[in-house]
């Protein structure tokens, strides 16, 4: 019996089963449950409350927009790094501008309004087969004891600066499946107003690594850093870096033991950045931390031009329910730009930089980082030169100048000595 038929037979006997004596009820359940199969307990519950009959909504009506419009809207999703369709919708027009001035969609009139028009749950629903579940990886933190005395608590509730420069600090193990051995780490530095992001590759997480790490951050960031907020772990809680904050008049705080939740802003882009493009397989060596270098270089344009997020606003409580209110999605560029710290020279250079970049070939560059083999066999290919060519590639996809002849023939030198090493070794093993 299928379950249409079910809920038919149910809704018929019900009414009849609520008035009958008890010994007819008996066998009026009798009948029920070897006519559908149910349990009896579950067969009474039914027949005591019935639940209403549900109609299947008919849409009459062809669907509004047509695959051209659902094509450039993938299209776009993808070269926006996979990111949900609240976010996506407000920065369109601006990565739909960036998209055809570099040749990667052609859209006609009617198909760029439509797709300007789209709402958020429009855009979800269309996207919904596209989206998977990713894996995640083993946290390698390790409580540092000694100072804790001596650098404050801040919560993620304290957090109200409104001038860019206080930044969240994590650091991302590549160790892969295991944590024995020496492995690569990725320092990820997060704003707190603009959302900012830099990631600095180091060859350990001792003291001297983290201090030069963030000696390189400040020479990379487009404002002062200010304050830095990091977990309890004994790379960051220890004299050498307490030292250099006071040195320079950094503001240094630090979250609460196994409270994750007080560095939200790092650990949300540790998986929206370093997971999503590097992946959880096992980096090792001297030449995989230049070649990652390189990498981070190239996707700091990519995350802070063309990934917008949102902010958190207010937060009521109705009931069971909390209503979360966000402004609209903005890229990092957009926010620093429109707190009106920077010179003009500076935001001249910014936007240079915006307007030369293009959004597509790095998305591509870096999905098919991601999902091919060689970030998964870097730890044993370190002189194949597999991670020198991919990074060579975000390199190239980031500029379209004059420079990226230049990098553009590094990655063509990179596939042919290795195409010729490939070739030597065939006819050795021929001989």
């Amino acid at each position: 019996m299928s379950y249409q038929a079910k809920r038919e037979l149910l809704l018929q006997i019900a009414p009849r089963y609520r008035e009958a004596s008890s010994r007819l009820k008996e066998v009026i359940l009798d009948e029920f449950v070897a006519a559908t199969g149910y349990a009896r307990k579950y067969a009474i519950r039914l027949l005591n409350h019935p639940a209403e009959q549900k109609l299947t909504i008919t849409r009459p009506r062809p669907p509004h927009y047509g695959p051209e419009v659902q094509h450039a809207l993938h299209l776009a999703w993808t070269a926006a790094n996979h990111i949900c369709a609240k976010r996506l919708v407000p920065f369109l027009p601006t990565l739909v501008t960036s998209l055809e001035r570099h040749g990667h969609v052609h859209l006609s009139e009617q198909c760029r309004a439509d797709l300007l028009a789209m709402s958020p749950a429009t855009a979800d629903r269309i996207l919904q087969l596209y989206r998977k579940q990713e894996r995640h990886g083993i946290s390698t933190t390790r409580s540092g004891t000694l100072l804790k005395k001596q650098i404050p608590v801040r919560t993620f509730n304290d957090w109200n600066e409104t001038r860019p420069g206080f930044m969240e600090a994590d650091l991302v193990a590549h160790c892969g499946t295991h944590a024995d051995g020496s492995y690569l780490y990725t320092l990820t530095l997060t704003d707190i107003t603009t959302g900012w992001t830099e990631c600095l590759p180091l060859l350990n997480r001792g003291e001297s690594a983290v201090v030069a790490a963030l000696k390189r951050a400040q020479q990379l960031l487009p404002f002062p850093l200010l304050g830095i907020d990091t977990d309890n772990g004994a790379e960051f809680i220890n004299v050498e870096l307490l030292a250099f904050c006071e040195q320079e008049q950094i503001t240094f705080t630090r979250g609460r033991p196994r409270r994750s939740n007080d560095q939200c802003y790092v650990e949300q882009k540790n998986g929206q950045i370093v997971r999503q493009v590097v992946g959880y397989d096992r980096l090792e060596g001297l030449l995989t931390y230049r070649q990652l270098t390189e990498l981070y270089r190239a996707l700091r344009v990519y995350v802070n031009c063309f990934q917008p997020s949102m902010k958190l606003q207010a937060k009521e409580r109705e009931g069971s329910k909390v209503r979360r209110t966000y402004d609209q999605a903005q890229t990092p560029m957009q926010r620093l730009l429109a707190s009106s710290i920077l010179s003009p020279q500076k935001q001249q250079e910014l936007l240079r930089i915006t307007e030369a970049a293009s959004p597509a070939p790095l998305a591509y560059a870096a999905r098919t980082l991601t999902k091919s083999a060689l970030a998964a066999r870097c730890h044993i290919c370190l002189r194949t030169g597999c991670i020198y060519s991919s990074a060579s590639v975000f390199r190239a996809a980031v500029y379209r100048r004059k420079r990226s002849c230049r990098w553009a023939s590094s990655y063509t030198s990179v596939l042919a000595q290795k195409s010729a090493q490939e070739k030597v070794s065939k006819d050795r093993a021929a001989s």
